[in-house]
């Protein structure tokens, strides 16, 4: 593939939609209008209030229609479908970050990713890796860099022919598909796009605080803990990812009170917190190497990763690639994320765009559909093409 100049494009934040608001509906108007809006509008504040507080779910979950191919520890594959059609033949796998559910690709009805490839005609698989707890502290970056995501993509292959794959991934599932793609340049893949992948972690303010304690304590502190506790809690990294967004947090209750007529703004709301709920935890070994080695070190910043006696260079890698940041991300912010360009020396084209977002927000938020899976469809239409030429 011819290569291609490095392309930077940031996007205006779209304005959002206007939200049913019971407060304004009282505020506004003529006072018969107003009155004739509040007697309509109780019915549904009554029942998404009971529904939040009681149960059951405001919009019950709906994941796509999927068959699960294999089903072992930490690597369940899983191809989705839709009813009735025959798979295509155009093989996207999704790699999810550790510490968060393979649903980040599956969120709900037009917040899925997984439900936009069919839809585009493509054959889109997930790996999940299940929970993690105390019994999986000895597994580190190496569990996934060399086993189960060249497993994974191995089998996507196998089952389309042995033809090479697309790999579309989310944060830390970017930095670990990128490195397996580095460390064993022969497995099939076609392109890889990663949606708020950070590279430059020098360049992430949420975690200044805790490199600032680690120059004076040499990060003994954080690495006695984890070994501790075989790795980081489920609890806590519920309770991290929260603190990222403190002040939507503090805002939730306002939020509530305001949308209590709108069942779908609060169906989104609900499917976020869902998601939270069912963050997994780190396993140890791997949390220390992303501390000291990823966190403190700053690695990725320079071309690869140390595991031990083994350096894993991106020089290696040779496929083209998409990265796309949420400017919203208050996890990983744009130069963190754009840092990618410089690295990826081997890679016959890279590409880095931003759309509006929060770190989840940019890959599965209202608003992805027009933005960032546009930027994604784009990408993999141009692969596809490149591959007919090329044969």
């Amino acid at each position: 593939m011819t290569p291609s100049p490095h392309k930077t494009a940031v996007s205006k934040p779209t304005e959002a939609p206007p939200l049913g608001n019971l407060c304004e509906t009282m505020q506004t108007g003529d006072k018969q209008g107003s009155t004739m809006s509040l007697r309509k509008n109780i019915p549904a504040a009554a029942r998404n209030a009971w529904s939040m507080t009681f149960g059951p779910d405001l919009e019950p979950p709906q994941p796509t229609p999927s068959t699960v191919l294999y089903d072992e520890p930490h690597r369940t594959l899983r191809r989705f479908e839709r009813p009735g059609c025959e798979p295509g033949d155009a093989p996207v796998l999704m790699v999810p970050p550790l510490a968060a559910p393979a649903t980040c690709f599956d969120l709900r009805p037009g917040q899925s990713l997984a439900e936009h490839l069919l839809k585009t005609g493509r054959t889109p698989y997930v790996i999940d890796y299940g929970t993690i707890d105390f019994a999986d502290r000895h597994l580190g970056f190496e569990e996934w860099i060399d086993h189960i995501i060249p497993a994974a993509i191995r089998r996507v292959s196998a089952e389309h022919g042995g033809k090479p794959i697309d790999v579309v991934c989310w944060c830390l599932g970017g930095t670990m598909t990128l490195l397996s793609a580095s460390a064993h340049p022969d497995l099939p893949i076609r392109s890889i796009a990663t949606v708020a992948t950070p590279i430059d972690y020098s360049k992430l303010p949420s975690i200044y605080p805790l490199r600032t304690i680690a120059r004076i304590t040499g990060g003994r502190i954080t690495t006695l803990g984890t070994k501790l506790l075989g790795g980081v809690p489920a609890p806590l990294v519920r309770l991290t990812f929260r603190a990222t967004a403190f002040e939507r947090e503090l805002k939730k209750p306002a939020f509530i009170a305001r949308n209590l007529t709108n069942t779908e703004t609060l169906a989104r709301m609900e499917a976020i917190e869902r998601f939270m709920g069912q963050m997994p935890a780190y396993p140890g070994k791997l949390y220390v190497q992303l501390w000291n080695r990823i966190m403190l070190r700053n690695d990725l910043a320079h071309g690869g990763l140390k595991l031990g006696s083994r350096f894993i260079e991106f020089k290696h890698l040779k496929v083209p690639v998409l990265a796309i940041a949420g400017t919203g991300d208050a996890i990983t912010t744009v130069p963190a994320a754009r840092h990618l360009l410089s690295v990826l020396t081997g890679s016959p084209m890279v590409r880095f765009e931003t759309e509006p977002g929060s770190h989840l927000g940019v890959l599965a938020g209202p608003g992805a559909r027009e933005t960032t899976w546009p930027h994604i469809d784009t990408f993999l239409t141009e692969q596809q093409a490149a591959e007919l030429i090329s044969h």
